[in-house]
């Protein structure tokens, strides 16, 4: 009874998510790699790792740094009404609405310019650390892009007694069931306005938003209370999680959303790296300079990571 008891002390209501979750975003940029065309795609398998372990250094960053939390969402309804009334230039949203009201209600479409420019000076510098540490984090910002719960204030459900919605949707969905999802998704390709291509991502993710919210809110009217969540003990806690049979009726009504948004970010990521590299002027990638990194550099890194072991998130949790 005593242990019990301590155990139910240590529950944990829903396993915590930043975006995507870990799994999905490293997921996605190890897929990635396999769109780039044969001039880039060695250079890339042999960053592999890299490219893997960091897609989830924006979410780390995000334990340390005040600036960080906006680059992953966009909050449209606290801009307009209607998504397409929002300036796609960032010059004109600072114009229109100021640096205080970026900050508070998200950038990413505009964060996924700024990597993307980094990228291109990283490839014409022939600075092969920073194409891959540029090239795993533009992937962490695209994929963000293409959460529908990233582009509303209503992130967790919070505002239609939905909380956890998050982490249901981007984490528990695809871990329990990526592997039975097609990640064939065919080869990369130029994107003529890399701006223009993240707000249409955003505008795509936004359009499935209400699916998101009103699917889930149907199936919990009609799904067995009882059999609703489950309880699994990770690192000593019991972590409250829905249910195999609860997710699965989930992923079923929203007819493969969650698939369909892995795949479109796996192709738009490679995308996007092979137009960095084009815009760039082509450069060869056999034999770049392997910059190290810095002392700084390292302690930045090892602070990140003693941040985030920590817990202590900085802004909004999603």
């Amino acid at each position: 009874m005593k242990r019990l008891t301590i155990l139910l002390l240590l529950i944990i209501p829903f396993l915590f998510c930043t975006s995507w979750g870990f799994f999905a975003h490293r997921r996605i940029n190890q897929l990635a790699v396999f769109t780039l065309p044969v001039e880039m795609i060695s250079f890339y398998k042999s960053g592999y790792k890299y490219i893997t372990e960091h897609a989830v250094d924006p979410d780390k960053r995000r334990y340390i740094d005040t600036l960080e939390a906006p680059r992953h969402y966009l909050d449209v309804e606290n801009y307009e009404e209607n998504i397409d009334s929002i300036p796609e230039k960032f010059k004109d949203a600072l114009a229109k609405y100021g640096q205080k009201k970026l900050n508070e209600n998200g950038i990413v479409p505009w964060q996924i310019q700024r990597m993307y420019y980094s990228l291109i000076k990283a490839f014409k510098t022939h600075d092969s650390l920073k194409i891959l540490k540029y090239s795993a984090e533009l992937g962490h910002y695209i994929g963000d892009a293409h959460v529908p719960l990233h582009t509303t204030s209503n992130h967790n459900g919070q505002l239609t007694n939905q909380h956890g919605i998050h982490a249901f949707w981007e984490s528990r969905v695809p871990e329990l069931f990526a592997g039975g999802y097609n990640f064939v998704v065919g080869k990369a390709y130029y994107i003529d306005d890399p701006l223009k291509a993240a707000w249409g991502i955003v505008k795509h993710s936004h359009s499935l938003l209400d699916s998101v919210l009103l699917l889930e809110a149907e199936l919990n009217k009609t799904f067995p209370s009882d059999q609703k969540y489950s309880f699994s003990e990770r690192s000593n806690a019991v972590t409250k999680q829905y249910s195999s049979a609860y997710s699965k009726a989930y992923q079923d009504k929203m007819n493969g959303m969650v698939e369909k948004q892995m795949r479109s970010a796996i192709l738009m990521i490679g995308s996007f790296w092979f137009s960095a590299w084009v815009d760039a002027g082509q450069p060869e990638l056999k034999n770049l300079i392997k910059i190290e990194i810095s002392t700084e550099e390292r302690k930045a890194i090892e602070l990140e990571d003693k941040k985030y072991k920590e817990g202590k998130i900085i802004g909004r949790e999603n």
